[in-house]
């Protein structure tokens, strides 16, 4: 379980984060859904560390992330903003520095690589060098990267960017085979289509507050409207100085 309590971030005099508290429960999907600058990137990063908050707490699984960040990291999957590949690495040693990292080795590492390559059929890169990669082939060895140690949560910032159709097939069928086997699931989008058929539970963000909570359901019966993506313009444009 991830649980965020009175987050506030600033850079400077622009406050990115302002109270913002989130809860992602076990056994679900939860998604954080904003237009650009809403805060949830910055949201993201300072739940798994990169950044230290100004006020409030970050716990995962109950470990307080300020307090033991290395005990929190363990039990996260990090999929960020940034991909972050290592151009002269081929995918399987990305796979197999960051399983090392997380303490896998031997027999224990190669099955873990095994089993991560087939998410999303990297099979044909699985030796090659990332220079030169397509945006989708780094997308799919950056989440595969993130899966590595079979994280008991797993957070992803828009991790459908970039990626074809069947790839996006294939993660939106490992996050739900991820969510039934009681994982937490915790991705940022500005995407309604995958927002819907995804979450079970969403938070809406706006000038680095959530003005909205529920499942896509309650979130619609809040707001009169029949879809997610009318609802989503109707609170929106409720905030003062977002655009719709």
């Amino acid at each position: 379980m991830i649980k965020v309590e009175n987050l506030s971030k600033s850079f400077g005099k622009v406050v990115a984060v302002d109270g913002v508290s989130i809860t992602a429960e076990d056994g679900k999907i939860t998604g954080l859904l904003g237009p650009n600058g809403a805060g949830k990137t910055t949201t993201l990063r300072t739940i798994y560390g990169l950044q230290k908050p100004d006020q409030g707490q970050v716990s995962i699984d109950s470990i307080n992330v300020r307090e033991d960040l290395v005990a929190a990291a363990a039990k996260m999957g990090i999929f960020p903003d940034s991909i972050g590949l290592y151009d002269r690495l081929t995918s399987r040693e990305h796979l197999q520095f960051y399983g090392e990292m997380h303490g896998l080795k031997g027999t224990e590492l190669e099955q873990a690589i095994e089993r991560t390559q087939s998410y999303f059929d990297i099979s044909e890169i699985i030796d090659r060098k990332t220079k030169g990669f397509s945006h989708g082939q780094q997308m799919k060895v950056a989440l595969s990267r993130a899966l590595i140690h079979s994280p008991k949560n797993l957070i992803l910032d828009e991790p459908t960017n970039g990626l074809d159709v069947m790839s996006i097939r294939l993660l939106r069928e490992l996050l739900h085979k991820l969510r039934n086997e009681g994982k937490c699931v915790l991705f940022s989008s500005h995407v309604m289509q995958e927002v819907t058929a995804l979450c079970d539970y969403i938070y809406i963000m706006a000038a680095g507050k959530v003005i909205a909570s529920g499942t896509p359901e309650e979130i619609c019966q809040e707001t009169g409207d029949d879809t997610l993506e009318d609802a989503f313009v109707t609170l929106i444009s409720s905030v003062e100085g977002v655009e719709a």
